[in-house]
């Protein structure tokens, strides 16, 4: 814990133990705890037998595999993706920067149904860049591929605010080392740079993934909520909330919870594993 030392006595700069573990527990209670709570709570109704029912149905599992596939692969690109552009604000300096570093923001500020509307006119068959890609035989919105789309647009910032502070912090002594003992750009790279930037790039990859398996405003426009095929599982717990069928969507929703825990468990596991063998 942060101290201060004031006329030889040691101070703590925060209140006491007791005191911040209260708070923290408190509103970690009231933001996370609770509102999981009443979700179990709402699926006291539900039966083994309704459950399994819902839980084994095509559709629901379509809208999972459209979710996680699609959430996966805009993680993995925006992981890509955002340590170049990290990279390139960190390392290199050039006319409206400034800009361009707040550009990487707008999907935090921008409302997601605004960003969905928007792309969904640029992809679509008659928007300005689909209408490009249509005689190509590439049609991306109403599509897996316009789904991917919208989940990279929301998940690139998480990567670069991860990645680009660890750049940042980064000494160049142990680059010039190694280029003085004959490495190439490559070998640098891979050996000296890549390693310290692989546990906020999990990170990143975490917070991405795990946005955009819960993404509802962005994606209900570009999916074309077609079941079976572009329909995820959000969506699904919605239109089962429109038909009064609380039961259904809980056992959807806890379905949905409990996978990702899981594999967010498993990614921060191997995140650690990452920070201990780099050490």
């Amino acid at each position: 814990m942060s101290q201060v030392k004031v006329k030889g006595i040691q101070r703590k700069v925060i209140p006491g133990f007791g005191l911040t573990m209260g708070f923290s527990v408190f509103y970690l209670s009231v933001v996370v705890l609770i509102p999981l709570a009443a979700l179990l709570f709402n699926s006291t109704g539900l039966t083994w037998g309704k459950f399994w029912q819902v839980a084994t149905d095509p559709r629901v599992l379509a809208s999972y595999r459209v979710s996680f596939t699609t959430a996966a692969a805009a993680a993995l690109l925006d992981a890509v993706l955002g340590l170049l552009l990290a990279w390139v604000l960190v390392r290199y300096k050039f006319p409206g920067k400034a800009l361009f570093d707040a550009l990487i923001d707008l999907p935090f500020a921008l409302p997601t149904a605004v960003a969905g509307v928007s792309l969904t006119a640029l992809y679509a068959q008659n928007g300005w860049i689909g209408s490009l890609l249509e005689p190509l035989g590439i049609k991306v919105a109403f599509t897996p591929i316009g789904i991917t789309l919208a989940l990279m647009f929301i998940g690139i910032p998480f990567v670069v605010r991860t990645v680009q502070p660890v750049l940042e912090d980064m000494e160049s002594d142990a680059e010039e080392a190694a280029a003085t003992l004959g490495a190439g750009r490559f070998r640098t790279f891979c050996k000296v740079i890549f390693p310290n930037l692989l546990p906020p790039l999990l990170t990143g990859f975490a917070l991405a993934f795990a946005r955009g398996i819960g993404e509802y405003g962005s994606v209900v426009f570009i999916s074309g909520n077609m079941p079976m095929r572009t329909e995820i599982a959000p969506l699904l717990i919605m239109s089962k909330l429109e038909q009064y069928d609380y039961a259904g969507a809980t056992a959807v929703a806890i379905i949905l919870l409990s996978i990702s825990f899981l594999l967010l468990l498993l990614i921060n596991s191997l995140q650690r594993w990452v920070r201990r063998t780099s050490r």
